[in-house]
Parts: structure tokens; sequence; C-alpha cells
């Protein structure tokens, strides 16, 4: 399945059935008097949650989507039948835009989350409602309500406990496939990764969901590489993992690099938990993976493991240094208030 993460579509609720002008016409009764029914309402447009989804390339086959219009009303004072809804099943965590792509109309990360995007427009009265002492066979009925129309955007923001971040062959999908049981792409070129990719991790009878972004570079945020419009996917996240290529000969400089970026990202990414571990130690001697975690921890990050995910290594004290900002993140979006103290 391919992955879409951004989707501009067509909306249109159903219009309201019109009212009917009909009189009521029995034998042995006299003076039957006017009996038109009303009309139906139009159908709504209605987005909502729906489980095993997680992207939006349903919305790059078809983006007009409209709702039924009601029925009209008829005589014997039968209303008609109300237009059926149009349903648009999303992934958790969508996002929904006004036009301009930056108004925000709904959030949904709720299981049970739905949303009326427009409303359907309501049936006409028929001629019975028009009748008076003074006009005992009223001609008139209204016509139905027209049903709303707009543009929106739909942005998928995938909802993960934690994010794994990096530069291009840090070793970020390696480590992905190492803890779960995600089949991402590894090969020994930069971006192999072209798309973010959930794994659930579990640790100590707990599990998490845990994204890997593709590798940011210098100058992403200007839109250099793949730039970076896949950061968005761990706004959510309670906590980063910060991978960084043992291998490589400047580890702090690599690792400021990364958080360059996603200072200018915005977004307050740059001010969440993180916690840094450097990768490929198999490849390393003893006293260049000491020299290395030195210079990051005086380079200013709070604590730094030493991992390798092709050895599987230091594997598991990584998963439960994130575990303890995972399940306080989650506490946090219950409402329930929580000191995120750093525990190395």
């Amino acid at each position: 399945m391919k992955f879409l993460d951004q989707a501009k579509i067509y909306l249109r609720s159903g219009d309201g059935g019109d009212g009917c002008v009909a009189f009521r016409r029995e034998k042995y009764v006299e003076f039957g008097g006017p009996d038109g029914g009303d009309g139906g309402k139009g159908g709504d447009v209605v987005v909502e949650i729906a489980d095993g989804l997680n992207t939006l390339i349903d919305f790059r086959y078809r983006q007009h989507f409209k709702a039924e219009r009601g029925f009209n009303g008829s005589g014997g004072n039968r209303s008609g039948a109300g237009g059926k809804d149009a349903v648009l099943q999303v992934p958790p965590g969508t996002q929904i835009y006004e036009e301009d792509n930056e108004t925000l109309i709904a959030d949904l990360t709720d299981e049970s989350s739905q949303y009326i995007l427009c409303q359907g427009g309501m049936g006409g009265r028929g001629n019975s409602h028009f009748k008076t002492s003074t006009n005992q066979a009223p001609r008139r009925a209204d016509p139905g309500q027209e049903g709303e129309e707009r543009w929106v955007w739909l942005r998928l923001k995938l909802i993960a406990d934690a994010g794994l971040v990096g530069l291009p062959n840090a070793g970020k999908s390696t480590f992905l496939s190492v803890v779960s049981r995600a089949k991402p792409k590894i090969a020994d070129y930069p971006f192999t990764t072209l798309f973010p990719n959930l794994g659930v991790i579990t640790i100590d009878d707990a599990s998490f969901v845990i994204a890997d972004i593709p590798g940011l570079i210098e100058g992403a945020h200007e839109g250099t590489g793949l730039g970076d419009r896949f950061l968005g996917h761990v706004e959510r996240c309670g906590i980063l993992l910060h991978l960084i290529d043992g291998t490589e000969e400047d580890v702090v400089a690599n690792w400021q690099i990364v958080r360059n970026e996603l200072a200018a990202y915005g977004n307050g990414l740059d001010e969440k938990n993180e916690l840094v571990a450097i990768n490929k130690i198999d490849a390393m001697a003893e006293a260049e993976i000491e020299e290395k975690r030195r210079a990051l921890l005086n380079a200013g990050a709070r604590d730094v493991k030493l991992i390798s995910g092709v050895a599987q290594t230091g594997i598991e004290d990584v998963l439960r240094g994130l575990r303890p900002f995972v399940e306080a993140n989650r506490l946090q979006d219950n409402g329930t208030e929580t000191e995120k103290a750093w525990t190395p």
C-alpha cells in the first residue's frame, strides 16, 4: 500500500426534498383540506475514524464526495425519506483544514471520533402547514434547502508514542526491523526510507508504537533532500529517539544538524524529550566509542545510549529508556497531570 499523508477533496451535502402541494380527496369526506407532506432532509457529509487505516491513499483516486438528496413529500401527509449520508473513513490522527490549508476544522485522534463537515439541507414544508382559518386551501409549499459545499484538506499525522529521527544511513530502519515486526526497506545508500514506517514494540509487558521518519539532512526545512514534510508525524510523540551513526567522524556535528532542523521546523519538536543513541558500535573500538559518547554529552546531549542494530546490542536498554516518557505522555493526553522528569 502506498503512503499518502495529504489530500484535497470536494464535499457536498444533499439538498432537502421539496414540500408537496396536495389535497385530501376521498369519497364521503367533505372539505378534505390540504395534506401535502414535508420533504426529507438531505444527507450529511460525515468523516469518521476507521481502524486499520494508516494512509490517505483512498483519496488519491476519488476527490469528490456528495451525499444523497432528500426525497420530496407526497399527499396523505407523507414526508419524504431523508437522503443517505456520505461517510468518509480516515486513519486516526487525521486533521481537517479549510481550503486555505491553514485553518483547522477538526483533529480526529480518538477512535470514536466523528465530525459532520457539511450539514444536509432541511426538507421543505408541505401545504398542510399553511392552512389557516382564512386560507383553508393553501397552494403553497416550501422547496428544500440547498446543501453545503466546500473544499477541504486532509492531513495525516500518524499517532505514535515515540519518533525515530536521524541523518540518512544512521540505521533507523534496521533498528525498527529489529525491535518490531515492521519490514522497512534496508539498503546501504541514503534516503532508503521514503515515507514513515510504524512499528509496535513490546518491552517488559508494555507496548508502544514508534515511527521511523525519513532521514533529515542540513537544509531540510528549506526543502533539501526529502525536506521536513514528514516531521509532522512526530508532533504527537512523547519522546524522540535520535540515532547517530557512530562510524562517522564528527558525531556532534551530525547531532546538531538534526537538532537545528527540528528547531527550524518549529511546533515544539526541539523541546521534546530526546534520547540519543550511538549506533553501529559493533564496528567501533572501545576507546572510540567512549570518546564520541563523551563528546556528545559535553555538547549538550542529556543521555547517550550505545547500541548496534545489526548485532542487537543495547536494544533493550534503549527501549526501557523510552518507556517512562511514553507512559508519561499517555497520562498527559488523558488529562492526568504528571511531571516528565529525566530518567537516565
